[in-house]
Formats: structure tokens, C-alpha cells, sequence
């Protein structure tokens, strides 16, 4: 009996830890997205926010046709190359799952809290795996968004009163949904580091997870100005 209790109690530690990591992760991430929308300023992704839609107003007033389309070609190939990453990622940890029996012993020698069993262990690697799928797709959409800004934001504004629908207000709603997206795959880059540490035991989580808000709490804040 106090063996099988033993045995329900490593997975119940690693669970709850898993639980705990993303609740603080998960609410870090709605308190910054909630002072992006109230304090703009006060926020990385907020003040960027504004300079696109800004910047966007400018290029598309002054045609500055090939100093856009270079800006984007830069995000476009900055975003490419993080989905090409996500996939080699993928293509590892799908080794691993495929290896998981021979692996797994090997990287429980760090493990002091939670469970040994390979179930767990395994599972441990799909969320992994979900976790850079979804970097993949953010990425791929971060793309397809910058490629279709390329084409309106070289669209001349209308000034005749006849209103084609593309318009600076639009065409930054587009260039802000694409940058959300590469925000997306750069956040589950983040997070994955709590996460592969998690495969080491349910105390190197905790410690990757409060490291990582350190890390994001300095990123994703600006200096108050007088």
C-alpha cells in the first residue's frame, strides 16, 4: 500500500507542478496583454504596435515603395527562418519519442521529485511537440501576413473620394495581426524552455519557469519616462 501510494503520488507532483507553471506562465501572459491594450506605452508590444501603424501611415503617404517591401522582405525572412527551426525541432523530439525506452533512463538521473515512467515521459514529449507545431503555424501565418501587407502597402492612397478599401488604418490592422503571430512563435519559444526542463523533473520546471518570467518581465516592460 504505501508503495502503490508512492507510485500515484510522483505523478500526482508532476502534474501539479505542470498545472502550476502554466497557470503563472498563462497569467503573466493575460496581465501583459491587458496593459498593452491599456497602456500601450508602457509595453515592448505595445509601443511597437503604434510605430507600425505609424510607420505604415508614413510609407504609404510618402511611397516609400522599396524601403517597405525591404522591411518586410527582413520580417518575412526573419519568421521563415524560426518555422524551418520549429520543424528540425519537431523532427528531434519525434527521434526521441522513437527512442523514447533507450533515452528516458538516461535523463530521470536528474529527475528527484516526479515519476520515472515512461508514460509520463512520453507525454512530456507531446506537449514538446504541440508546443513547436503551434511555433510552426504562428510562424507560417507571420509569413503569409507579411507577404500580403507587401502588396497593399504599396497600393497609392485614394484621395479622389472613391475608396478601394485599402487604406494606412487597414493595412496596419494587417502588418499588427502578422507581428501578433510572430509574437505567437516566439512565445512558445519561451515557454518550451520550462517545458523540455520539465523532462529533467518537475523541480528544474519550477526553477526554467520563474527564470523565464525574470527574463520576459524585463523584455516585455519599458522604463517609465518622466
Amino acid at each position: 500500500m504505501p508503495a502503490l501510494i508512492s507510485y500515484y503520488w510522483n505523478f500526482i507532483t508532476d502534474g501539479a507542478i505542470f498545472l502550476v507553471c502554466a497557470v503563472v506562465l498563462g497569467g503573466y501572459q493575460w496581465r501583459l496583454n491587458r496593459r498593452s491594450r491599456r497602456s500601450p506605452t508602457r509595453t515592448v508590444q505595445g509601443m511597437n504596435a503604434l510605430a507600425r501603424t505609424a510607420w505604415v501611415e508614413q510609407a504609404m503617404n510618402k511611397g516609400w515603395d522599396v524601403v517597405s517591401v525591404q522591411t518586410l522582405r527582413n520580417s518575412t525572412m526573419a519568421a521563415t527562418l524560426m518555422a524551418s527551426t520549429a520543424i528540425i525541432l519537431i523532427l528531434g523530439i519525434m527521434n526521441m519519442l522513437a527512442n523514447a525506452d533507450k533515452i528516458g533512463p538516461t535523463l530521470h538521473i536528474l529527475n528527484l521529485t516526479g515519476t520515472h515512467e515512461s508514460s509520463i515521459w512520453i507525454f512530456k514529449l507531446m506537449l514538446i511537440l504541440v508546443d513547436f507545431f503551434v511555433a510552426f503555424f504562428a510562424f507560417s501565418l507571420a509569413v503569409r501576413g507579411y507577404n500580403q501587407v507587401g502588396y497593399l502597402i504599396n497600393v497609392p492612397v485614394d484621395k479622389s473620394g472613391k475608396s478601394h478599401g485599402v487604406t494606412p488604418v487597414t493595412v496596419a490592422l494587417h502588418l499588427n495581426r502578422a507581428a501578433a503571430y510572430y509574437g505567437i512563435g516566439m512565445r512558445t519559444y519561451y515557454f518550451s524552455v520550462p517545458l523540455l526542463l520539465w523532462v529533467f523533473g518537475a523541480t528544474w520546471m519550477v526553477i526554467s519557469t520563474f527564470g523565464v518570467l525574470l527574463v520576459l518581465n524585463h523584455l516585455d516592460h519599458l522604463p517609465q519616462q518622466d
